[in-house]
């Protein structure tokens, strides 16, 4: 989803600089904005989810100021703000139709419309949220002109795949019940503190949940802080471990907005000094489409010790 974000950023920035077409609602319907006459010639050739769709339109196309149009209803259920939506989509050359990438390649990719969301990238939040699943999406931009060549505008189609509720933080009650089923890993650490794991063989838990292992007595995590942290990382399908700070040799730093969200969400409120178990399901982890890019699939398990805060 971050390309995506990346490809659109020309054309949010545009979007907000010039205050392009009308101010969407408070409650988004997924309203239309800037100059939407421009793409009545697009047609866009539904191919489902794996396959990028046909894209016709009167060629060149132009626009002087960023443009968003609803250009196919979907007929599932409009999204809600807070939801997870999944997009796919496709960029092409406004002056020839030439494909600049396609999406479609990676499969659906997840979007948490949240208030973060929301406040970074208030447009396309504001693009999908009210648009029903199935929909296609268009957001045309003006190109920048450059010594060589002359602007081109760059449109974007996206598909809206599905939508669902984001999971949630499990309650200190939910996880004790879990860990008391057994439906929890077992956690142990060797003579230098190392952790290993017991994975069991049920299903992960289907919110996240967060076991004080050890509670330290140093300050309490704030969502916008810098940590240094020793951890370790199993995939709870098959109990591979797939990253640890402990084999390196030294704890990592990083800020709680740069890392997945069920560590942001796991780690605020911790203390310093604190070893916690997270377990972790997909949408909170790095989403369905982990492994076409690289990173470990489905709900994880972490195991983080909290060495200190900047």
């Amino acid at each position: 989803m971050r390309r995506l974000l990346a490809i659109l950023l020309p054309a949010l920035l545009l979007m907000t600089a010039c205050g392009g077409g009308t101010t969407p609602a408070s409650e988004p319907t997924s309203q239309s904005v800037g100059d939407v006459s421009k793409l009545d010639s697009l047609k866009v050739t539904d191919n489902g989810n794996d396959k990028a769709p046909g894209i016709e339109f009167s060629k060149p196309l132009k626009v002087t100021e960023p443009t968003v149009k609803v250009v196919s209803e979907g007929d599932g259920q409009p999204v809600k703000a807070g939801q997870i939506a999944e997009l796919v989509y496709v960029a092409v050359d406004g002056t020839d139709g030439k494909t600049l990438e396609d999406g479609y390649a990676n499969g659906p990719q997840p979007i948490e419309l949240s208030e973060q969301m929301k406040t970074g990238n208030e447009l396309i939040f504001n693009a999908v949220v009210g648009a029903k699943v199935g929909s296609h999406v268009a957001i045309a931009a003006p190109g920048s002109a450059s010594a060589t060549a002359p602007a081109s505008t760059q449109l974007v189609v996206f598909k809206i795949a599905s939508a669902k509720d984001a999971p949630g933080l499990l309650s200190k009650e939910e996880t004790d019940q879990l860990d008391k089923d057994g439906k929890l890993p077992k956690v142990a650490f060797d003579d230098k503190g190392v952790p290993s794991v017991e994975i069991p063989k049920t299903d992960a838990p289907a919110g996240l949940s967060v076991k004080v292992l050890s509670e330290g007595s140093g300050d309490e995590l704030k969502s916008s802080d810098t940590i240094d942290a020793n951890y370790t990382g199993w995939r709870w399908e098959d109990s591979t471990k797939f990253d640890s700070s402990y084999d390196r040799g030294e704890a990592a730093t990083f800020g709680l907005t740069q890392v997945i969200k069920g560590w942001t969400l796991g780690l605020t409120g911790q203390k310093v000094g604190s070893k916690v178990l997270l377990t972790i399901p997909t949408d909170l982890a790095y989403g369905a489409n982990a492994a076409a890019q690289g990173k470990p699939a489905g709900p994880l398990v972490f195991v983080v010790e909290i060495k200190g805060k900047k």
